[in-house]
């Protein structure tokens, strides 16, 4: 099973950068990771050509939990999470990318901190490491699931 995983966020606003986190924590694993930072898009030709069996997404996401709450999220809920795009609408990217891939998931981490600076708060860095793992052994069931109303 080819599994591939993008990391999205700025790393320059604290929190923000946990997708980037946990996408770099992946690159020496069985795992196609790529850190995308603030640009969905670059990775969409990535995917085409890699057609993995599985794509997670990982970003900071608004979702009105506690700071380091990890969920998997809807796909239809992608404006909870904090990626953006150079001009593109967000769930063009997202139908784009979903198509190149067989099962797609989005996780989202609730920030704590989204102000200027380098560096996870721990609460969002022990969540990081907490879905490190999770992905690691594969037992993604361990992840729960955000019912975000629309």
């Amino acid at each position: 099973m080819k599994r591939m995983l993008l990391g999205v966020g700025n790393r320059l606003s604290h929190d923000d950068g946990v997708g980037p986190f946990v996408a770099q924590s992946l690159a020496d694993s069985d795992w196609i990771a790529m850190d995308c930072g603030t640009a969905l898009e670059n990775a969409s030709g990535i995917v085409s050509r890699e057609k993995p069996d599985l794509l997670i997404i990982v970003d900071a996401a608004v979702m009105g939990e506690e700071p380091g709450t990890t969920l998997r999220l809807p796909i239809q809920a992608n404006d909870r999470m904090l990626a953006s795009t150079h001009g593109l609408p967000l769930t063009f990217v997202m139908d784009r990318i979903s198509a190149s891939a067989v099962k797609m998931i989005l996780i989202g981490i609730e920030p704590l901190d989204l102000t200027f600076g380098e560096g996870l708060s721990p609460v969002v860095e022990e969540a990081a490491h907490r879905l490190i793992g999770i992905l690691q052994t594969r037992h993604l069931e361990a992840i729960p699931e955000h019912g975000i109303s629309q």
